[in-house]
């Protein structure tokens, strides 16, 4: 039987654990500008083409990646076209919420502009 202090920093390194896997699930939205790790994000492009017939236009796959990246499930390696796909539509939303606003101003100002 473990003793109670090392059982309770034990189940406290594991819970900063999963709760880090769910800040970096949370966080892969848009594109990143730094990893939870605290690492600055990179463009990176994959050494290996996507297809066989990719030669000197397409030479592999774009990715934001963690100056810092291993394979452990902490650090970012997002394809970059999702990361921009999402920021593209976070993107859309913010105007049209401006739009819509700036409608309301409008409407506000030429209503009591009248006599």
């Amino acid at each position: 039987m473990t003793h109670p202090y090392q059982e309770m920093k034990d189940m406290k390194k594991h819970k900063k654990h999963y709760d880090m896997l769910g800040y970096i699930c949370d966080a892969q939205y848009g594109i990143p500008t730094r990893c939870p790790c605290g690492g600055q994000i990179k463009t990176d492009v994959s050494p290996n083409p996507k297809y066989r017939h990719d030669f000197d236009t397409l030479p592999g796959s774009r990715y934001f990646t963690c100056k810092n990246y291993e394979d452990d499930g902490m650090h970012f390696r997002q394809p970059w076209a999702f990361g921009v796909e999402d920021e593209v539509r976070r993107l859309r939303m913010e105007v049209n919420d401006m739009a819509e606003e700036i409608a309301k101003l409008k409407r506000i100002i030429t209503s009591t502009s009248r006599p």
